[in-house]
């Protein structure tokens, strides 16, 4: 676990920059949550970081902005009753955060217009719906 965070082939966080608080987690755990800090915040120094490329980091801190408090991204985890299995977990979620944050913006979609094909399987579909309503209605005659 001291090995650093792969997010994508081009970034991967070294363990140096990534810093991990334990505090004592509520929830499940009996006598033992009272006792065990098994609740971690993982947090890294987005904006501060000499290991994201630049491009990556301009990009990351656009799309995390809600989420930064002075240019640094924090996790926590507590779901679990281990602190080991919390730590995995608040990992899991870093890296699944910058993979969305440093992912390229997606194509631009070209506008396109509906077939003649289309349009006519359209009003052929709104025909028969229409007539089906019709022979459903109950005429006063």
């Amino acid at each position: 676990m001291d090995d650093g965070l792969r997010v994508t082939d081009r970034l991967t966080v070294p363990a140096a920059e990534l810093r991990e608080r334990f505090s004592r987690s509520s929830g499940p755990g009996g006598q033992g949550v009272n006792t065990t800090d098994s609740r971690v915040e993982l947090s890294f120094d987005l904006g501060g970081s000499p290991s994201v490329p630049e491009t990556l980091r301009e990009r990351a801190l656009a799309r995390l902005a809600g989420r930064l408090v002075g240019g640094v991204l924090t996790v926590t985890a507590s779901e679990h009753r281990a602190q080991l299995a919390n730590r995995e977990a608040a990992r899991e979620r870093m890296v699944a955060l910058l993979r969305e944050a440093v992912a390229p913006p997606p194509k631009t979609r070209r506008p396109t217009r509906p077939s003649r094909g289309a349009k006519e399987r359209r009003l052929a579909e709104k025909k028969r719906q229409s007539q089906r309503k019709r022979d459903r209605r109950v005429d006063g005659d």
